[in-house]
């Protein structure tokens, strides 16, 4: 059955009454909370670049880069590289934390502002950059994603190189984990360090530049020890990033499962469409995410047993962390330096 314009709208409208989705203007596509490059003569945007915390040596680097001419996405791709080549930051590329069967699957995401294009890779082995590999898909392919053995594939065919992304120090993590599943099993318990390591770690990177194009790009290891083939909200635009060249970027780390439920980057961009604050539109994008939570993953208290974080810049530079409990904190590098900030919360723990 075909369904009109207008008759789509007023539906819309109704549902945003009911508070179902966000009241949009009908000509939401094209407006915007600052002017788009060349619509107002010697337009002028703060250049800025946000990220998660782990981002910290990024953020600087991609700012470096942006404010001497670099695109914003080379730029943000060239910020989160640091964290995938770390293998100290066991959430993101070389060394992130492996599936259950000990082996380490990579999922990344990035989009291009100016140029309205996108490209992601998941479930990837054996590459330690599935950033670069996204940018790969964006720029070489007509398609958005590619995952598993054919992301690999064509991994290879554009001249990434294989390697052993296992380090020693995930793979004895990944044994204690595994030892301690059942205590009846053939395997023995590492009694010497009893804490078993778990993460859903992730680098998200977002960056305006003085014309206020905008970049985002997402990259991660996802959550330890999950069922192989999982793929969380890094890749999925609109759930582990999304940028709209007219209006900002958003991106997330935490619970992935969360964030794909409510398309939350692309919910948070739009909410800045409509003219909120970025510190706004993301802690009302946390309010959706504890209304879509399954009772299961709820507290007593009604609260969710899980964290997430979300990290939004605006085309003219303005920018927000907020998680939903207190004490988190996240990069941002403006003229002013490189430096950590406290984040917004729903809830203070």
């Amino acid at each position: 059955m075909s369904v009109s314009r207008r008759d789509f709208l007023e539906r819309s409208a109704a549902l945003a009454a009911a508070g179902f989705v966000p009241r949009l203007p009908e000509d939401w596509w094209s407006t915007a909370t600052a002017p788009a490059p060349g619509t107002t003569p010697g337009y002028r945007a703060r250049p800025v670049v946000v990220s998660s915390a782990n981002g910290i040596r990024g953020v600087k680097v991609a700012y470096d880069r942006m404010v001497t001419g670099q695109d914003p996405l080379d730029a943000a791709i060239a910020g989160v590289n640091i964290q995938e080549l770390d293998p100290e930051d066991q959430s993101v590329g070389y060394g992130g934390l492996p599936n259950e069967e000990g082996v380490v699957q990579l999922d990344a995401a990035c989009m291009h502002g100016p140029t309205r294009r996108a490209g992601s890779v998941a479930a990837i082995e054996d590459i330690a950059t599935p950033s670069l590999v996204a940018k790969a898909v964006m720029d070489y392919t007509d398609h958005v994603m590619l995952v598993g053995t054919g992301a690999k594939r064509f991994a290879k065919a554009m001249g990434f190189q294989e390697r052993n992304l296992l380090t020693e120090k995930s793979r004895q993590d990944w044994m204690r984990w595994k030892s301690r599943l059942n205590a009846n099993d053939a395997w023995l318990d590492h009694d010497d360090d009893i804490k078993v390591k778990f993460t859903t770690g992730t680098i998200n990177m977002n960056a305006v530049n003085a014309s206020g194009d905008i970049a985002s790009v997402t990259t991660t290891s996802g959550m330890a020890w999950k069922v192989p083939g999982r793929i969380g909200d890094s890749p999925i635009i609109g759930a582990g990033q999304y940028c709209d060249n007219l209006v900002g970027a958003a991106g997330s780390t935490g619970r992935g499962e969360a964030n794909i439920k409510t398309c939350a980057s692309f919910l948070a961009v739009e909410f800045m469409r409509q003219g909120l604050a970025p510190q706004q539109a993301l802690l009302k994008t946390l309010e959706r995410v504890v209304a879509m939570t399954e009772t299961r993953l709820l507290g007593p208290n009604g609260r969710p047993k899980f964290d997430l974080e979300f990290y939004a810049i605006t085309k003219d530079g303005r920018y927000a962390g907020a998680t939903l409990y207190s004490g988190g904190r996240f990069a941002v590098c403006d003229e002013r330096g490189a430096r950590l900030e406290e984040a917004a919360f729903l809830y203070r723990r």
